[in-house]
């Protein structure tokens, strides 16, 4: 096994570095690919992405940034934030992320906690969450992505280039001089874990995680200088800046647009080879195909044929066994049939998706599967640099989460919990020492997951330590499990959460995806129905009813949901439903619905 050591021996000791040393191996190759304002993809290469990166670098200067000074970037996925972000690095500042939509109070949270000086923030709107007085004194500049500035504290874009461009005339070596200050220790990434209780903490990365990061998933082999990816992730998360280490390393390139809604159509316009994503990008896309695609007549028996043919074949392609002689005809057919269509809307040169942040559905693995799309999964927290395990996809397992990456070590505590050690590991919670003792002990971070490695070394995750449920009847259910087969069984659902603690059965409460649910409604003469309306209709409770008791059959006898209210809306980001990255806060909604979840348990007085 390879050593985290051997890894970095002879490596860029930084992010700068190894940018630096990207360019060099390929200047002229495609570095990136991005819509202009007319809607059109354009392409940069590694040489011109330098030219542009330090000149944003000497900008950043001329505002006076100093070493491992917190720049923060409030704005959604663009090629700006790469650049910049690259560009903080160089000049040995450090990158502040936050989430778009995170809400004024832990926006004020992250710039105070961080002490970020200057913010980079994608409009006005970012920019007017910028209210307290001492951090407006703190954030001595504020530069809008989108926007006119007045050339002072506040700067447009082009008016941060100028900068850049003027103080490069003065002294040309000033990118390097102040990015000879930088080593592996030096903070790089200041992360915000947007958790499910209180205020988010701050996770120290530095330069060094990432150069690990990029390098490791390099000696796996499973990616080359000659693929495509696409990019939409939020660079806010942990996964998404991973990608980036990766793509130095690696010297792949990279096509950037972070609006989810344009997945697919932008799949079938630049045609990758992968795309990395969380499970419900997916789950969506799934429900998208089976809620669009025919299920009478003569299209839809032969839809449900070819995957009845994918299902029997995924052992054998799994293996590695070539297909029994009438089963690999069939497949044929159902792939010019079926799958190919599929894999169009995808762009046609997809080798594999990897899904990551969360715990993938089963079912919709197994989907993608039949269909000849692999989607493999990986696993890593903030606190570990995103990567600490991945699934080869020469060699999947699936419901596994994969061998850890080279240099990184897995263990498992003897109360089941996953704690991990290796340079990806962090430098601690940002002024949290407390926090960090509790969390790592002699090296190694303590997940919070639960999970069990196999004798090959294959990880897999159970649930979270504090999340298990404990029934009145004592079995413990993981409320993960009961929420993914729910997700990925009713395409029509856009968010689960599993309640029952203490209770004598599992229940669910069940928000609809708007769009999906609209379309319901036209087919059921429903269509003058608001989205509120249409969840307390007698007709869809009786459809989901249905598909309750088909994700049922899937769970055990005490993981089975024996009630579920659907509510009149989704959880929000604004309503304190989800985290800016989209996760449940299972307990915060578990409080506001507290008189729902008390009407599916009548019989508790009992």
């Amino acid at each position: 096994m390879t050593t985290a050591e051997e890894i970095l021996a002879g490596k860029p000791a930084s992010v700068g570095e190894m940018f630096a040393w990207r360019v060099q191996q390929t200047p002229d190759k495609e570095a990136f690919r991005f819509l202009d304002r007319s809607d059109n993809w354009v392409s940069i290469n590694y040489r011109e992405t330098k030219r542009r990166v330090e000149r944003l670098g000497a900008g950043l200067l001329a505002l006076g940034l100093g070493y491992e000074e917190r720049v923060a970037i409030a704005a959604s996925t663009r090629i700006e934030w790469v650049l910049v972000d690259f560009a903080i690095n160089l000049v040995g500042g450090a990158t502040t992320t936050i989430y778009p939509n995170t809400q004024s109070e832990d926006f004020q949270h992250i710039l105070r906690d961080s002490g970020a000086v200057v913010l980079i923030a994608e409009n006005a709107e970012q920019a007017a969450k910028l209210v307290d007085p001492e951090l407006v004194a703190q954030v001595h500049h504020v530069v809008l992505l989108d926007g006119t500035g007045d050339g002072e504290r506040v700067l447009s874009w082009d008016q941060l280039n100028e900068r850049g461009t003027a103080l490069l005339a003065e002294d040309a070596a000033a990118v390097e001089t102040a990015g000879a200050k930088v080593t592996g220790d030096t903070l790089s990434t200041l992360i915000y874990t947007s958790g499910t209780t209180g205020l988010p903490k701050g996770v120290e990365l530095t330069h060094r995680s990432w150069v690990y990061e990029g390098f490791a998933v390099d000696t796996l082999q499973i990616l080359d200088a000659n693929n495509l990816q696409y990019l939409w992730l939020p660079l806010s998360h942990v996964f998404g800046k991973a990608l980036l280490a990766c793509q130095l390393a690696i010297g792949f390139a990279s096509a950037v647009d972070g609006r989810i809604d344009r997945i697919v159509p932008n799949l079938g316009a630049v045609q990758p080879n992968f795309m990395c994503g969380a499970p419900r990008i997916f789950e969506k896309v799934r429900s998208a195909v089976l809620l669009s695609s025919p299920s009478g007549g003569v299209k839809g028996r032969i839809a449900r044929w070819a995957f009845a043919v994918g299902r029997a074949s995924r052992e054998y392609r799994l293996a590695g066994k070539p297909l029994p002689a009438a089963m690999g005809v069939a497949y044929r057919v159902a792939d010019r049939l079926v799958f190919s269509k599929l894999k169009e809307r995808m762009g046609g040169n997809i080798e594999f998706f990897i899904s990551g942040s969360a715990k993938l559905s089963s079912q919709v693995q197994a989907w993608f599967y039949s269909a000849g799309l692999l989607v493999v999964e990986g696993y890593g927290l903030t606190e570990t640099s995103a990567v600490s395990c991945v699934n080869l996809p020469r060699a999947p397992r699936f419901g596994t989460v994969g061998p850890a990456i080279p240099g990184t070590e897995i263990r498992i505590a003897e109360d089941g919990e996953v704690l991990v050690r290796g340079p990806g590991v962090m430098r601690g919670y940002h002024n949290d020492p407390e926090k960090t003792a509790e969390v790592l002990v002699d090296g190694w971070f303590h997940t919070g997951d639960i999970g069990k490695l196999d004798a090959d070394g294959y990880l897999t995750i159970t649930d979270r330590k504090k999340d298990l449920m404990k029934t009145s009847g004592g079995k413990y259910v993981a409320p993960a499990k009961v929420e993914s087969v729910i997700a990925a069984t009713i395409p029509y659902v856009s968010q689960v959460v599993a309640v029952g603690d203490g209770q004598k059965y599992i229940s669910a409460l069940l928000t609809m995806d708007r769009d999906h649910l609209k379309k319901w409604a036209g087919q059921h003469g429903l269509a003058d129905l608001e989205y509120a309306e249409l969840t307390q209709t007698p007709q869809l409770r009786e459809m989901i009813e249905g598909y309750i008791a088909q994700a049922n059959a899937k769970l055990e006898r005490w993981e089975t949901v024996k009630q579920f209210a659907i509510l009149p809306q989704e959880f929000s980001v604004d309503d304190g439903g989800v985290t800016p990255n989209m996760k449940i806060r299972r307990a915060a909604v578990t409080a506001r619905f507290a008189d729902v979840v008390a009407g599916l348990y009548p019989d508790t007085e009992e």
